[in-house]
């Protein structure tokens, strides 16, 4: 079996689909941390991280590397479902490939697709006859398949918010220094001018740490969402064109 699969899995014209989108997070990934060389180089993170006095920033930059960790994780695992659906296609592809779902499918790479097919056998097995009615297994399997990818969500807003929150706590810290102002006390109007510098830099760099991280965040995992409907079409296409004829046939 691992031989058919070799001969057929690079010539495939689908064979690096998912494995394209973990080339695409390192490209973007990439481009990240030369972007982020660029500022370093240029002091501009020095400068936000010296202004922000509520250190907001700094929390939305360790939150974006945590989620970018997290979706890193996930897409190598989207990606080893995908080989593991092509292994799958080859087999139940080949000639006599429908051997392979006798004894439960034992012989086909392991992954959330094999697992689904296994389900199918069993169906079959205990069914006995009539068409396989797949559609609550493959509800299972999408929510298998998406696993965590909802964190992307969460951790989008969450950045945001955090910037949103940094900009109230900015113009709080901005306009404090107004009810006590005294137009005539030279020495205290130099302070609040300072206080209200301080506040305008903390609302700016909080908002724009937010909103460039919760972008950048949506586009990672806009590409992993992707990359898990595919390895689910797939699925789709490969269990209604191969496993349930042959299970009905069998049964």
């Amino acid at each position: 079996m691992s031989a058919k699969v070799g001969a057929v899995t690079p010539s495939g014209g689908k064979d690096t689909a998912e494995r394209g989108v973990l080339l695409l997070w390192m490209i973007f990934t990439g481009l990240s941390l030369f972007a982020a060389f660029l500022l370093w180089r240029y002091g501009l993170i020095r400068l936000m991280v010296s202004s922000d006095r509520t250190y907001i920033s700094s929390v939305i930059a360790v939150l974006y590397i945590a989620t970018s960790v997290h979706c890193f994780w996930r897409t190598r695992a989207i990606a080893r479902e995908g080989e593991a659906a092509r292994g799958c296609r080859a087999i139940l592809a080949a000639p006599g490939g429908a051997r392979a779902l006798a004894d439960e499918a034992s012989d086909l790479p392991r992954g959330l697709v094999t697992d689904h097919i296994k389900s199918l056998v069993q169906k079959a097995e205990v069914q006995a006859k009539g068409p396989i009615d797949q559609t609550l297994l493959l509800r299972t399997l999408a929510d298998r398949l998406r696993g965590s990818n909802g964190f992307g969500a969460f951790a989008s807003d969450t950045l945001m918010k955090l910037g949103l929150l940094g900009t109230i706590i900015g113009f709080i810290i901005m306009l404090a220094p107004i009810a006590t102002l005294d137009a005539a006390d030279k020495v205290a109007m130099k302070s609040s001018m300072g206080m209200m510098s301080d506040g305008m830099a903390v609302a700016m760099y909080t908002t724009l740490a937010g909103l460039i991280g919760s972008i950048m965040v949506r586009i990672q995992y806009y590409m992993l969402d992707t990359a898990t409907q595919r390895v689910f079409s797939d699925a789709v296409v490969l269990t209604e064109t191969h496993v349930t004829p042959a299970l009905e046939r069998r049964s």
